[in-house]
């Protein structure tokens, strides 16, 4: 891919997800994640209605008429984006990849956080840390994060959901609002997840493929493994291997959801066929 193509498509994402950002998302982010507390802005003369626990008794000692005080919420957040990028992300078979999807969703929160003053970072991983991009804001910082995506090649295919969330965890000080995306093929990551959703506001998205929800019968197929590459004749018409393979998609996601409810964090869950729009406004609104 060129230059060119790479900012064209980047231009692309930035139009489509910033729309979603300003329109929908900005408030329901703003109302879902809370900033750090409630900070002194000033004081202004009491009115009827007003919390007289608010009074400042200073000031209204010295002008002999009541004042109160206001407060504002310290909105100053981190956004952390952990994004798998192992080899099985490139795998679509409808009209998006699954590493298609995750990029808009990346953007979407990215512009999200940046609509909110909030700063942004992102960690890409596959089985090793791949890309780490310390906490920003600014539009610029975002449209670097989307180029990345986009354009990144990582150096291994494999993941490791666990050195993700440890690395997340050593490199994040503060409480951060963070985001882990993938398709969650991995398991062992679940005592990792505890630790970490005790000192970040936590969500898992999970991205995936119809196909690997239900294998479709297509008689006898090539099929190669996108994060070992290896290749196999499978015969897709025999029903117990289809079963089998369903069965499996269902327990890669419940383990997700249990895992990442047992630490207190939030899931999301949403096909390449389907509205992520929807889940995650769906999934903020729960929040709030």
């Amino acid at each position: 891919m060129t230059t060119k193509d790479i900012l064209k498509k980047v231009r692309k994402i930035e139009i489509k997800t910033k729309r979603l950002s300003d329109h929908i998302f900005g408030g329901e982010y703003h109302s879902s994640f809370k900033g750090r507390g409630m900070t002194f802005s000033e004081v202004r003369p009491y009115a009827f209605g007003d919390d007289v626990r608010n009074i400042d008794w200073n000031v209204t000692a010295r002008y002999r008429t009541p004042f109160i005080k206001i407060f504002e919420e310290e909105r100053e957040l981190t956004m952390m984006l952990a994004v798998d990028i192992s080899g099985s992300q490139w795998f679509g078979s409808r009209s998006q990849l699954k590493r298609e999807m995750i990029t808009e969703i990346v953007a979407t929160l990215a512009f999200s956080a940046t609509q909110n003053n909030d700063k942004v970072g992102l960690i890409l991983y596959s089985d090793d840390i791949e890309l780490f991009i310390p906490p920003q804001k600014g539009r610029s910082h975002v449209l670097r994060i989307i180029r990345e995506l986009v354009d990144f090649t990582p150096k291994h295919t494999k993941t490791n959901t666990s050195k993700a969330l440890k690395f997340l965890y050593n490199v994040l000080k503060k409480k951060a609002i963070v985001f882990l995306i993938s398709d969650f093929i991995d398991y062992d990551y679940e005592d990792t997840l505890k630790i970490v959703g005790k000192k970040h506001d936590l969500t898992g998205i999970m991205v995936y493929d119809p196909m690997e929800k239900e294998m479709p019968d297509l008689g006898l197929v090539t099929v190669k493994d996108l994060e070992t590459g290896q290749t196999a004749f499978v015969d897709t018409g025999n029903s117990n291997l289809r079963r089998t393979h369903n069965a499996n998609f269902l327990k890669r996601q419940d383990y997700f959801k249990k895992a990442f409810q047992k630490s207190g964090s939030g899931v999301i869950w949403v096909a390449t066929n389907g509205s992520y729009i929807k889940k995650m406004l769906q999934y903020f609104k729960a929040r709030s």
